[in-house]
């Protein structure tokens, strides 16, 4: 029977190493010709290879593994950084990185995830750069309001108005690729029957969260962030937390709660309740939070909309 063959791959821009668990050395390899690196992962036979998040390099590098059906795993960066530190690798360079993934490959052995087809990778990406602009907007608007000579307040107001068109582009954009989809379409208008949730947040769910209506409500809760976990040690209770989990679901998660405690009866009561039970208003807040991602869980799991779908599930 052969030998188990993990993989760590450190990817940089110009360069990926590839060390393999129990082994000395590495090899680099140039991130514009990936096919000896694709040949030489095959030869070896790799059971599973680690690679981590890296703001976009790593994909030339997934993509290319996968086509050739390899076995890889994109991990979460602070994962990996824990798992280092724990196992006394403090020094850091792309030799070190490239051992501890193929280590974190061989005793954590994490299981793949579904890789986003073209059309869900250019979802993401509209989303993605529709966040950019949206931020960029705000920053030029703050400096506005600190301008004080007329040239830089024209340069400023020519500047937010480019981005307001880009921004409404994006838009088009989006609802350009979710009607596309038949399915995508259907799950976008059952997003937005359930009062408080958006064009923006529907599309966003679709395009970070493709989980959606496929694991059970405690799973959706911990993947975006919102389930409040234990921190207890002997005798003493801790408060009750989340932790971790994706900052871009939270963010219009967040808006959408906002709105929907305020003119969705529902969560308006569910929110006035624990007010009125003392829970701080973010505690309460993050609580609805947690409440609609479920009940938009339960609505594309069993493709219904809101008016027909039992909202304590």
């Amino acid at each position: 029977m052969a030998a188990e063959c993990f993989v760590g791959l450190d990817v940089a821009k110009a360069t990926v190493v590839m060390a393999i668990a129990g082994e000395r050395g590495t090899t680099t390899y140039a991130t514009g010709d990936l096919a000896p690196l694709v040949a030489a992962l095959e030869r070896r036979g790799a059971t599973l290879i680690v690679v981590e998040a890296t703001g976009g390099y790593e994909l030339g590098c997934v993509a290319v593994c996968l086509a050739a059906g390899l076995p890889i795993v994109v991990v979460n960066p602070r994962q990996v950084r824990d798992f280092a530190r724990a196992s006394g690798r403090l020094a850091k360079t792309d030799a070190i990185d490239a051992h501890v993934l193929a280590l974190f490959a061989a005793r954590m052995q994490p299981g793949p995830r579904p890789w986003p087809d073209a059309a869900t990778q250019e979802l993401q990406a509209l989303v993605a750069r529709r966040q950019q602009l949206i931020a960029m907007c705000t920053a030029e608007r703050q400096r506005l309001g600190q301008a004080r000579t007329a040239a830089v307040r024209r340069s400023l107001e020519v500047h937010i108005a480019w981005l307001v068109a880009q921004i409404e582009d994006s838009d088009r954009a989006l609802h350009e690729q979710i009607q596309q989809s038949p399915v995508w379409r259907v799950n976008d208008d059952l997003l937005q029957s359930v009062p408080g949730i958006g064009p923006i947040t529907a599309r966003t769910l679709l395009a970070t969260l493709p989980e959606l209506g496929h694991v059970s409500a405690r799973s959706i809760a911990a993947l975006v962030g919102v389930a409040p976990m234990n921190h207890d040690s002997g005798r003493y209770r801790g408060r009750r937390t989340p932790w971790g989990g994706r900052a871009d679901v939270r963010r219009v998660l967040y808006m959408a709660a906002l709105t929907a405690v305020r003119y969705n009866a529902v969560f308006r009561a569910f929110y006035q309740h624990l007010l009125a039970a003392g829970k701080r208003k973010k505690v309460a807040l993050v609580a609805a939070m947690r409440k609609l991602l479920i009940v938009l869980n339960a609505i594309v799991h069993h493709q219904q909309p809101w008016r027909t779908i039992p909202v304590d599930r």
